[in-house]
């Protein structure tokens, strides 16, 4: 599908657009058309986010002592019952104490925080971070 190319001209000072094209140069866009639709995407996304039934997909991360009691048998628990959201996993130790899992997940976005709210308030969860994006489907690249 063949979508079409809207040009509309946008004002910001000299010293924004400055850090714009520092940022372009760095991040390797091939001008600030690209990097300001990307942009934009990353704002739709968390405005879109913010309706309870919209499908999303994201990660959550944990960051936990697996020394501490009972820990990791209470976030299995929740994982357990969260099935149909988490859709991969992956456990890394980070030192002797430290282990971090990185939860792939999908769904309704108000599940999905839900599911994020409950593993980061588990006793012992030391850092946690639910992070949203699409699944794709409202955006053609």
């Amino acid at each position: 599908m063949h979508k079409s190319i809207h040009r509309f001209s946008i004002s910001m000072s000299g010293d924004l657009v400055a850090q714009l094209d520092q940022m372009v140069s760095a991040k390797g866009y091939a001008n600030r058309s690209q990097a300001i639709a990307d942009m934009v995407r990353d704002e739709l996304v968390e405005h879109r986010s913010a309706g309870g039934n919209r499908q999303i997909a994201g990660t959550i991360t944990l960051v936990y002592d697996h020394h501490r009691r009972n820990i990791q048998a209470r976030l299995t628990a929740i994982q357990h019952d969260h099935g149909e959201q988490i859709i991969a996993t992956l456990h890394a130790h980070l030192d002797h104490h430290n282990c971090m899992e990185v939860l792939a997940v999908r769904g309704r976005a108000d599940q999905v925080k839900k599911l994020a709210d409950g593993l980061i308030a588990v006793k012992g969860v030391k850092h946690g971070k639910l992070t949203m994006t699409t699944t794709g489907r409202e955006f053609a690249k």
